[in-house]
């Protein structure tokens, strides 16, 4: 099985990046960054086809919010609080929140639906959001490039201590969630 996913990852790697930066994207940064590291992709196409990947995601969410809004209104009314902190942040920060929501762990899809709501300015979105993909992918490409060593010793560690790794990624997603959430109420409280 192992064998089977690093093959289809060597063979279709920068298909299986551009979808990936579509849906989620950090991960499948790291999985690139380390690709490059060994070898096996380039670090400048694997930048450019991640920056497209997360362009495109978020130009998704965008025009969703932007030709969706009964549906959003609907189907999204447990989100509505994270919808009311993505509006006070757009106020409160106008573009610069564009460029940064790609690093805000619980409203990255949020916040371009958000601003698809609004009459924000759909090129104004689509070039702070393409030059946002690129730095975001660069970034996050580059730093596991170069830790790229590490990395895969981490990792081997982990399938040879399995029994506790699982522990140590469950208290630190734990806290990351317990962290996003205590930011949110901060967030909301400062709005109100």
């Amino acid at each position: 099985m192992e064998e089977t996913l690093l093959h289809l990852l060597q063979e279709y790697g920068y298909i299986v990046l551009f979808f990936w930066s579509i849906l989620e994207g950090e991960l499948g940064l790291i999985m690139g960054g380390i690709m490059c590291h060994t070898g096996h992709m380039n670090i400048y196409m694997a930048i450019f086809i991640a920056g497209l990947g997360g362009f495109a995601g978020d130009q998704i969410y965008f025009y969703i919010g932007r030709y969706s809004k009964k549906h959003i209104y609907k189907k999204m009314h447990k989100h509505r609080r994270k919808f009311a902190i993505a509006h006070l942040l757009l106020k409160q920060y106008g573009w610069p929140l564009i460029f940064a929501q790609r690093y805000l762990y619980g409203l990255r899809t949020i916040i371009p639906m958000s601003i698809g709501l609004t009459r924000y300015s759909a090129k104004n979105f689509a070039f702070i959001n393409l030059l946002s993909a690129w730095v975001w992918a660069t970034i996050t490409i580059v730093l596991a490039y170069i830790f790229g060593e590490e990395i895969l010793k981490v990792l081997s560690w982990a399938k040879a201590h399995w029994y506790l790794a699982l522990p140590i990624a469950g208290i630190f997603l734990f806290t990351a969630y317990r962290v996003t959430k205590q930011i949110e109420k901060n967030l909301e409280k400062r709005g109100r």
